[in-house]
């Protein structure tokens, strides 16, 4: 989601493979089950225990400690390791695009079922637990893997010093994180799949179902939270074992590594920290090329959550993501006007709940860098008419959560969130006027999304 946001990507169907077959296997060893959803039904608490906002990628404390224990907590001796989600919903852009932004849509005004995704999620053994998610696009209409986080915990204990250590192996690079300052689980958690949307972002927040990586993590004392780990791009073969295609590739080359360190303050009804986080990839555009592209993007966050005893709850983030990229491949293919390049992001966000289910939400953003007319070029929409990927603008969203706390209707079966967002634009791909070189308006891309969102 990415953002629950999930991208699904034009792809051929998946040919049969011998490790899917063992991983279906397993699927099905799983212990008896019984009822829907299945992190509920394993700790047998509404899904406000863990989200901030009736249920979604935002995690109250407890939903961290639930992550980063492996997703292991609960009593229940059995239950359904599965759900089932579907989004979608109504995309209107203030001025409609010269073509269908894809098949089977209109230039505007589209009312679309965005994607339907199952999941197996939940307790495997003692220490070890999944999250794991496919997902059905229906504006590709195709299926592919989607989100995969399998993680193996310990509590232990040094002179007196309390540890989680823990494993994770998962496909998109910051899915595993416990914040929501990071790109895998970043606010506004749904938005149209039809909407325009800038032409630059950091190379950390594409690499989804991409690639797979292995981290190992340490939460020491309840304050310092530190992760080391590395990521290497799918061959062709996988992509396509995983319902993607070769197109979808990162090109990445050899071991990309991965950190993170936070520290974390404050008690169970308000928590705030502060991280940073990065990743290196060396990435070969051009097989026939010796060269290589290096992308490293070094991040600084900071949350603010406060879940107390009364009706209302907050929570805020924040994340300033600074990418420098070597494009001596691009540069040496005629892709790039120069080898030394540099993008930088700001995302901020500030969410207001009332008894956990009217929810206010507001967002600022902005991109800034250089200058590189082989890489931005003009084009109708998504294209620059200067070579700049600047972009900024905000994003305001009301939502409804009527399911998911204690008492709610068929708990904890019927989850649902109704939804209006809109997303302006002071700027867009380097201009506010013309930006595309074909008459084009930032704020001729600003978008009302009404949407729906249906777990269970």
């Amino acid at each position: 989601m990415s953002d629950t946001d999930v991208r699904v990507r034009h792809c051929h169907r998946a040919r049969p493979n011998i490790a899917l077959a063992i991983a279906s296997a397993l699927l099905l060893a799983a212990p008896a089950a019984r009822a829907l959803p299945s992190f509920a039904q394993q700790t047998g608490m509404p899904c406000v225990q863990c989200h901030t906002v009736g249920f979604g990628p935002a995690l109250t404390p407890y939903g961290r400690e639930f992550k980063l224990n492996g997703y292991v907590f609960g009593d229940a001796g059995s239950f359904v390791p599965l759900a089932l989600m579907v989004q979608g919903g109504y995309t209107h852009t203030r001025k409609e695009e010269p073509d269908a932004p894809a098949p089977h849509t209109d230039e505007n005004d589209n009312v679309t079922v965005d994607q339907t995704s199952l999941f197996y999620a939940g307790r495997v053994s003692q220490h070890l637990g999944v999250f794991a998610q496919a997902t059905y696009s229906g504006i590709d209409r195709h299926a592919s893997w989607d989100n995969v986080d399998v993680r193996y915990a310990r509590a232990l204990t040094f002179g007196g010093t309390g540890v989680v250590a823990g494993v994770s192996v998962n496909n998109n690079p910051t899915i595993q994180d416990l914040w929501n300052s990071t790109p895998g689980w970043g606010f506004p958690y749904i938005a149209s799949a039809l909407a325009p949307a800038p032409a630059a972002a950091p190379l950390l927040t594409g690499l989804g179902q991409t690639v797979l990586g292995a981290s190992g993590y340490a939460m020491i004392n309840e304050r310092v939270y530190l992760e080391v780990g590395g990521y290497r791009g799918l061959s062709d073969r996988w992509l396509s074992n995983v319902g993607l295609t070769a197109d979808a590739s990162s090109h990445m080359s050899g071991l990309a590594p991965y950190w993170r360190a936070a520290l974390q303050f404050g008690a169970a009804e308000q928590q705030w920290s502060v991280g940073t986080f990065g990743l290196q990839a060396d990435v070969r555009p051009d097989p026939s090329l010796a060269s290589t592209d290096r992308y490293t993007d070094i991040g600084l966050d900071a949350t603010y959550t406060r879940i107390g005893s009364g009706p209302h709850a907050f929570a805020a983030n924040i994340a300033l993501t600074r990418e420098t990229r070597h494009l001596a491949a691009s540069f040496d293919a005629g892709g790039s006007d120069a080898v030394a390049n540099h993008l930088t992001t700001l995302n901020a966000d500030l969410t207001y709940a009332y008894r956990q289910t009217w929810v206010a939400g507001t967002a600022v953003f902005d991109t800034t860098g250089s200058t590189n007319t082989a890489l931005y070029a003009p084009a109708p929409v998504g294209g620059s008419r200067n070579g700049s990927p600047d972009s900024r603008g905000y994003l305001l969203q009301l939502e409804w959560i009527p399911f998911g706390k204690q008492d709610s209707y068929a708990r904890p079966w019927l989850n649902l969130r109704l939804g209006l967002q809109y997303v302006g634009y002071s700027k867009f791909n380097g201009d506010s006027s013309n930006y595309d070189g074909f008459g084009r308006s930032a704020r001729d891309n600003n978008t009302l999304f009404a949407y729906f969102w249906l777990i269970s």
